[in-house]
């Protein structure tokens, strides 16, 4: 039998028709502008058409979970790892993170205390053109791996416009059923934002404006307000920022703020006073933070902060 030899070319011609013909996915559903993408090493990247603006670190090796980077103009991050000028005392600054530093006696605030807040599971991850969240299960141990504490962590991304972003934080801070548990009167925590070296006041140049008109770690410092922004320069031509927002429902609204001119703020939750959880009644609280370009007017970041104030705290079902 003679042997027929088709040429390669004429088979991929045949191929393709093939592949021209096959329907065009009329079943397809769009897909969402925001996405969580789960990756490996324990971390989520938060992404807007495909750009990432944050990445939640939670892996079991670290002393607490946190976010970084804060992606603002020029694609940079708005915040930094660590203190510039003091790197090891100060390790504990990762970016945007969530601790205290006296819970029952124990330091979870410093990377040299004995308390670690572990990730013990990831409850969901949501997408949409609007929003993506995520909501993980965090527990406060001490040096023996006891649950001191139970945390609901709820986190939500959204786009606010033109190099404007938000994210939400929403925590449930709940006590083990063996009994209450107190978060002792101290400055440090519930939040802290490690800013970007050269947005910092000392190091950049950078502003500090809280929401009764005050500026800079002179009059900011330990002050209650609503919001405090922090701004600087990014690049040699871009200016950006972050402004962090307390919400009006948290205890004892609106509560001071520890700001730095090298580069930090936080919201004290406990300045002037201790707060006792008690196993039936979860303490909730909301911080908002608003990554934005340029150097923020008070009226445009009161208009965020009024938008935040109205936002809608989710439901969190106690932990059992």
């Amino acid at each position: 039998m003679q042997r027929i030899v088709v040429p390669f070319l004429i088979l991929t011609a045949i191929g393709n028709r093939a592949w021209a013909a096959e329907p065009e996915l009329p079943d397809a559903k769009p897909v969402p502008v925001m996405q969580v993408l789960p990756l490996p090493y324990d971390q989520a990247s938060f992404e807007h058409d495909g750009r990432e603006l944050t990445r939640y670190h939670f892996g079991p090796a670290l002393k607490r979970p946190f976010w970084y980077p804060m992606l603002g103009p020029a694609g940079r991050s708005l915040t930094r790892m660590g203190h510039p000028r003091d790197p090891q005392t100060h390790s504990h600054h990762n970016s945007v993170w969530i601790s205290h530093s006296d819970v029952e006696g124990i330091d979870f605030w410093s990377d040299h205390g004995k308390g670690r807040i572990v990730n013990r599971s990831i409850v969901r991850y949501d997408d949409s053109d609007t929003r993506a969240s995520m909501l993980s299960i965090n527990q406060w141990q001490d040096e023996t791996g006891r649950v001191v504490m139970l945390e609901r962590r709820g986190t939500i991304v959204e786009p606010m416009g033109a190099d404007s972003w938000r994210m939400l934080v929403d925590l449930q801070l709940e006590a083990p059923a063996s009994g209450p548990v107190t978060i002792n009167q101290n400055p440090f925590g519930l939040i802290g934002v490690r800013m970007a070296k050269t947005i910092g006041v000392h190091d950049g140049g950078g502003r500090i404006l809280n929401s009764e008109g005050q500026l800079n770690e002179e009059q900011v410092f330990r002050k209650p307000a609503r919001w405090v922004d922090y701004s600087g320069p990014v690049t040699n031509q871009q200016r950006g920022g972050i402004t962090l927002m307390d919400h009006p429902k948290n205890p004892d609204h609106p509560n001071p703020f520890h700001v730095r001119g090298d580069g930090w703020m936080g919201i004290c939750l406990t300045l002037n006073r201790p707060l006792t959880i008690m196993p039936d009644k979860p303490l909730r609280l909301r911080y908002g933070l608003w990554m934005h370009a340029d150097v923020a007017t008070a009226e445009q970041i009161e208009q965020q902060w009024q938008a935040f104030a109205k936002s809608s705290l989710p439901t969190m079902t106690p932990e059992k």
